[in-house]
Formats: structure tokens, sequence, C-alpha cells
């Protein structure tokens, strides 16, 4: 199994995905029977910018309901998915919609650098992922969990793999047949096979989580 050297394409359609798929199976035959068992998955692009980010972080650690409803409340807000219409907002205002203390903070970190031009989103997408990720995460608050998602669904980049995502460290021990859960670094030495296509990877593994966790009986 070796990784491409082919640059992939940007992973924004339906049948983008499908040939990034067929890509990998063809890369890593071991990943045949975790497509034929995921449960149906697709592309989630979303608007990227100071929004997309803004996004993002309102949905570190919470579950997919309350990340819903705690944007749905930030993003009626005058102003809040603009980078100055945002730094005008008090923080009261802003922790009212649900946004902890610490995002208040790391969302005017990123207004001030945008503003400032430090953080260039345009310029990000020009960028490798690892470079466009360490970009991301030298403003105080954005991790690499953060600057991936922001690259794989905004950006729609398709080299990104989130090794430090618990349901992708599990997907692949369980998909793979390994004896113990992997770690972040043994992770990303595994999806390193899947170059050029580790975006449609990570679909693939949150697909297949899906389909263990519903034969389990266990509500995602």
């Amino acid at each position: 199994m070796t990784p491409s050297s082919t640059p992939a394409r940007r992973l924004d359609s339906a049948d983008a995905l499908a040939a990034h798929l067929d890509a990998l199976v063809n890369l890593d035959p071991r990943l045949a029977p975790v497509l034929k068992s995921a449960a149906p998955f697709e592309i989630r692009l979303q608007p990227g910018g100071f929004a997309g980010l803004s996004k993002v972080i309102c949905g570190q650690q919470l579950s997919v309901a309350s990340a819903r409803a705690i944007w749905a409340r930030f993003a009626a807000l005058d102003g809040a998915l603009d980078p100055a219409g945002y730094l005008e907002l008090s923080e009261e205002t802003v922790r009212a919609s649900g946004f902890s203390l610490s995002k208040f903070k790391t969302l005017r970190v990123v207004a001030e650098a945008v503003l400032s031009g430090q953080l260039d989103f345009a310029r990000l997408e020009t960028l490798s992922p690892e470079a466009a990720a360490a970009e991301l995460t030298t403003l105080k608050g954005i991790g690499p969990w953060t600057a991936e998602l922001y690259l794989m669904f905004c950006s729609g980049h398709p080299d990104i793999f989130p090794a430090g995502d618990l349901a992708l460290q599990k997907a692949v021990q369980h998909g793979l047949g390994l004896d113990a859960q992997p770690s972040i670094k043994e992770l990303i030495d595994i999806a390193a096979v899947w170059s050029p296509y580790r975006h449609a990877a990570a679909l693939l593994f949150w697909g297949y989580y899906a389909s263990l966790k519903r034969r389990e009986g266990v509500p995602l």
C-alpha cells in the first residue's frame, strides 16, 4: 500500500466523493468491507471564512443537537458572522447564546486576526494541509481538531484526517481488526497510506462508526 503522489481534486461533490472512495479501496483493499458496512454518508461542505470557522468552534466538545441549537441563536445575533461586527458584541450577549467564555475569547482572537490581515482565509486554500493547519493553530484557542475540521468541511480539502477524533480511533481499530485502539500518532501513521484521499477516509470511518453504534443498539 503506497500513498498516491497525485494531488486529489477538492472534495466538493458526490461525484468527487465516489471517485475518492474508489481510489481509497484501490490503495488499501482492507477498506472494501469497511465501505460495505458503513452507514450512508456524504460530504458536509459548508461556507468558510469567519462564519465557517465560528461554526466549527461553536461545535467543539458538544453534541450535534446542542451545537445546532447554540449556533442558531448565535448566528441570529446582529453582526455575529462578520469579524468587525462580532467585535462589537459584548461578552454577555455572546455567552447568552450558549457560547462558553473560552469560545467567546477564541472568536475574538480570530476576528482580530482577520481584520489585521494575520489570518487570510483565501491564502489558506493555497497551502498544504499541514501548513494550513499549522497557521490556524497559531491562534490562541484553535487546536488541531478545530483546524482540521475547518479545512475538511469549509475548504473541502481532500487530504485531512483528524486523528485526534475518538470515534475515528474506535472505528479504525474495529474496521481494520487492530488489537488496541490506536493513539493519535499511530492513527496518523495508519492514515498516511490513504493520502491524498484522507478526507474521504475520515468520512468513511465516521459512517462505519455510525453503523457500529446502531448495530450495538446505542443511539448516536
